[in-house]
């Protein structure tokens, strides 16, 4: 598998934030997702559910609720009272509007996707018309006293379901006028009365009204007569989240124990019409609140207050074995958090408010495969750099060097100059900085330490010339004719002289930074890129696609290499093309070219060229057959793929210039030791 002396990093303190809404659009399968930090990101489905794009959060953006509208249109609302609109192109917010009504709960769209209503702390209920360019206030609706909470439309009819403290209101969105109150029972067991908050609400298009609360219940009312029909005590804590599929058929609620319930309208008797809501399934997949659920055609998606977005498959619905059939639980991002200085021993580590950097411990040992090496000199935090204002970073990216340090906001771009003297460091901030005409989504250093390459919302990459203390706008790469997406992903030949740029709608385009002329494109695939590398000596570019596809691309051929064609025309084995996870990260092995080294969150791999593909009768992880038999015996067995899972949670991997290998890690249990307790349960016995 290739002998490495191992850097094995574990105090990358990452902790996600939580997810407080999501929203799931049926006509271009993406699903968006809102979290507690005022983040915004954007999942796509037929994409093996990979997360293309984030917009990132900011400190005076508060986010209680996301929604879609019109198809592709994103808003949200929360608690700054503001409803904001999302600009998927640029990642960015598109404008703001005050709905006057105090702190938002809840947003929905009506199901034609002309107009958008919020509920508000003052009680009042606000309706906005959408147009082409923005939203347009309309009307508000009959002001109540006591807070609104949350709210659901009809789907063919003009009313307004609204969730209370103990109350659920009927309005004409017509009219504005209050048509119904319905009111809650609050008995308990216990004999109190405590308040019962309604924390989600929705409406069949029967006329039955869906409610679920802080006691636990999920009621079902009927919406001409107001009266109450079934009540089903679900949980003995409070419901939180409720979603109903488009077909009306099933939903999905989320407890504040972690649990979710799915009822599916079934038949009380087969051949007969009657049919009755019965919980089917329940499942526990968070150890903590679960605030949000969505549901798709497919699946089941949840999150809460752990980070972790679990899409759970109805096999019901998966005709054949694909990417849809398996259990996805998404805590990390499919991005690189981290960047290595690989001359100078250094990893920068990216949280939304600041950026650490830490020099890498070392040792004076060498040893046999799997030996523990005892550590010379211990690794060390160097330096914590808080963010500027209030936005969260987006990017940022070290030197190879280690001498310069860059990073990004929504609006900004900062630059950093760092000095060492023994064991003093001392770093200076590059005041002057050109003007670019757009927003920064990529950062990335030519290896040789002289120029900063930013990759742009409109595609465009602007070259940065840096001096000792000075930055100025070298050059601006334009995309090929009609190529207006956003970069995602950067890459830069060793030597400094080919620049790869990845855009968000699978193209990559190849420049060559001698000339500062585009050279040429790679055919467009089906899938979008999750990571990319060029060959410091042959100078292929390897990239990895979302559906787990690892192609390479000849840039002096312009073409696809003989490797490549073998892998599109035999495929690769199916244990491979089923991993849940993309890969992120791709280095090369300098002293064995023919090696290609990858990652995803929960495997190392290294893919030997020299070697023949596994067909689909032999097991993709042999590494332990291999071990048991003879030298050639294991000549004749072996192939491609030499995995590992020993390192799990993988977030970043890299090789150093010495040839070490550095792998950060991040195990779960780190993670969950920072999360706020969960709610405590009385188990038996205990």
């Amino acid at each position: 598998m290739g002998e490495f002396k191992v850097h094995r990093v574990r105090f990358f303190d990452y902790v996600p934030s939580g997810v407080c809404s999501m929203a799931y659009s049926e006509q271009t399968e993406r699903l968006a997702v809102a979290r507690n930090n005022g983040s915004v990101e954007i999942y796509n489905f037929p994409a093996n559910y990979y997360l293309e794009k984030i917009i990132p959060g900011d400190d005076r953006r508060s986010t209680e609720s996301i929604c879609w509208a019109a198809g592709d249109r994103l808003f949200s609302a929360g608690l700054n009272g503001e409803i904001i609109e999302y600009d998927l192109m640029k990642l960015c917010v598109k404008y703001s509007i005050d709905a006057f009504g105090g702190p938002i709960w809840d947003i929905k769209a009506n199901r034609s996707g002309t107009q958008l209503a919020v509920c508000c702390e003052n009680g009042s209920v606000v309706l906005f018309s959408i147009t082409p360019e923005k939203i347009v206030f309309e009307k508000s609706l009959d002001r109540q006293k006591d807070r609104i909470l949350c709210l659901a439309w009809h789907p063919s009819e003009p009313r307004i379901v609204t969730g209370s403290v103990n109350v659920i209101r009927v309005f004409n969105a017509s009219s504005g006028r209050l048509l119904q109150v319905l009111k809650l029972d609050r008995r308990v067991l216990t004999g109190r009365k405590p308040d019962c908050i309604v924390w989600s609400v929705a409406v069949l298009s029967s006329g039955e009204i869906i409610s679920v609360d802080s006691t636990g219940k999920l009621q079902f009312w009927d919406l001409a007569h107001g009266t109450l029909i079934r009540t089903y005590s679900v949980a003995s804590c409070g419901v939180l989240a409720l979603a109903v599929s488009q077909a009306e058929d099933s939903l999905l609620v989320g407890t504040a124990e972690g649990v979710i319930f799915q009822f599916q309208c079934l038949a009380v008797q087969a051949g007969k019409p009657e049919r009755q809501w019965v919980c089917t399934k329940p499942f526990r997949y968070h150890t903590h609140d679960v605030r949000a659920v969505a549901h798709s055609s497919t699946s089941l998606i949840s999150g809460g207050v752990d980070g972790r977005i679990v899409c759970r498959p109805l096999m019901e619905k998966v005709q054949i074995k694909s990417y849809e059939a398996a259990l996805r639980k998404i805590l990390f991002p499919h991005r690189h958090l981290v960047s290595c200085a690989q001359t100078s021993r250094m990893l920068l580590f990216q949280f939304p408010e600041q950026l650490e950097l830490w020099r890498l411990g070392q040792t004076n040992e060498s040893g046999v495969d799997g030996k523990i090496l005892n550590v010379s000199q211990e690794p060390e935090l160097l330096l914590q750099l808080k963010r500027k204002g209030s936005e969260c970073i987006r990017c940022s990216a070290i030197s190879r060097c280690g001498s310069w340090i860059s990073y990004a906001t929504s609006s900004r771009m900062f630059l950093h100059r760092l000095r060492y003297d023994n064991n003093n460091i001392s770093i200076s901030r590059v005041s002057k900085m050109p003007q670019l005409p757009t927003a920064s989504l990529q950062l990335l250093f030519s290896p040789d330490s002289e120029h900063l390459y930013v990759g742009s919302e409109g595609g465009c990459v602007y070259v940065l010339k840096l001096s000792e203390s000075t930055c100025t706008h070298l050059q601006t790469l334009e995309p090929p004719a009609g190529s207006s997406y956003p970069v995602h992903l950067l890459s830069a030949s060793l030597d400094g002289s080919l620049l790869a740029v990845a855009a968000v709608n699978s193209q990559i385009d190849i420049y060559n930074m001698k000339t500062h002329m585009y050279e040429c494109s790679v055919p467009q695939y089906s899938s979008p890129p999750t990571a990319m590398s060029i060959h410091p000596s042959t100078k292929n570019l390897v990239i990895a696609h979302s559906d787990q596809q690892v192609l390479e691309f000849s840039i002096s051929q312009k073409q696809y290499t003989d490797w490549s064609r073998k892998v599109l025309k035999n495929g690769l084995h199916s244990d491979w093309l089923e991993r849940d996870t993309p890969i992120t990260g791709i280095a090369f092995n300098p002293s064995k070219p023919e090696h290609i080294l990858l990652h995803d969150n929960y495997m190392f791999c290294v893919l030997d060229k020299s070697l023949p593909l596994p067909d689909e009768n032999t097991p993709l992880t042999n590494q332990r057959l291999l071990q048991q038999l003879s030298e050639r015996s294991r000549r004749s067995h072996a192939h491609a793929f030499k995995i590992t899972r020993k390192f799990q949670p993988l977030l970043f991997m890299d090789l150093l210039d010495d040839g070490e290998l550095v792998l950060v890690e991040r195990p779960l249990t780190d993670i969950l030791i920072q999360l706020p307790p969960p709610m405590k349960q009385k188990k038996f016995a205990t």
